[in-house]
C-alpha cells in the first residue's frame, strides 16, 4: 500500500476494524518514511453477476437500476427516501448471496415487488403494471383485487 502522501510502498497497520455493514475491514494505515496516517477499506470483490433478460439476453448485474425502478414506482407516494434505498440494498445483497454467476430477471422483479407490497400498495401496483406487463385492464383490476387492505385502514 502506497503512502498517498509521499508514495512509499511501507506502511504499517495501527488499527483494525469492521466496516458499517460487516462484509468490509478499515484499517488506519501510518507510513513508514514520512509517518503521515490514511485509512484504507478492504471488501471483497466478487466476480461480476449477470442478469438474464426475459428476451435471453445478458447485461451486467447493476444496483443503481434497483433503486432506480423503485423510485420511478414511488414517484408522488409518501415513501422516506431512505426505506427505498433500504429495500434496495436489501434486494441486491439477497440476490448477489443467492446466485453465483446469472440472476433472472424475473427474480429480481419478484424480490422488489414482495418487499415493495409490504411499504406501499400503489407504488407495488406501479410497479408491478411494468415489471408483469399486463396485457389489458382486467389483468391490472385482478392483481389489485389480490391485495389485502393495508393494517392502519
Amino acid at each position: 500500500m502506497n503512502c498517498p502522501q509521499c508514495d512509499h510502498n511501507e506502511t504499517k497497520v495501527i488499527e483494525t476494524r469492521m466496516g458499517k455493514d460487516s462484509s468490509s475491514i478499515k484499517r488506519r494505515r501510518q507510513c513508514l518514511q514520512c509517518e503521515h496516517r490514511f485509512n484504507t477499506l478492504e471488501s471483497i470483490i466478487r466476480e461480476e453477476l449477470l442478469v438474464l433478460k426475459r428476451n435471453g439476453k445478458k447485461e451486467l448485474f447493476n444496483r443503481e437500476k434497483i433503486l432506480g425502478g423503485i423510485l420511478m414506482a414511488t414517484e408522488k407516494c409518501p415513501v422516506d427516501i431512505k426505506q427505498l434505498k433500504n429495500l434496495a440494498e436489501e434486494v441486491a445483497d439477497s440476490l448477489e448471496s443467492q446466485y453465483d454467476s446469472e440472476i433472472p430477471s424475473l427474480k429480481i422483479g419478484e424480490a422488489i415487488m414482495d418487499r415493495l407490497k409490504k411499504i406501499d400498495q400503489i407504488a407495488y401496483v406501479r410497479f408491478a403494471s411494468v415489471y408483469k406487463d399486463f396485457r389489458n385492464i382486467s389483468e391490472m383490476a385482478q392483481e389489485i383485487s389480490s391485495l389485502t387492505p393495508p393494517d392502519n385502514e
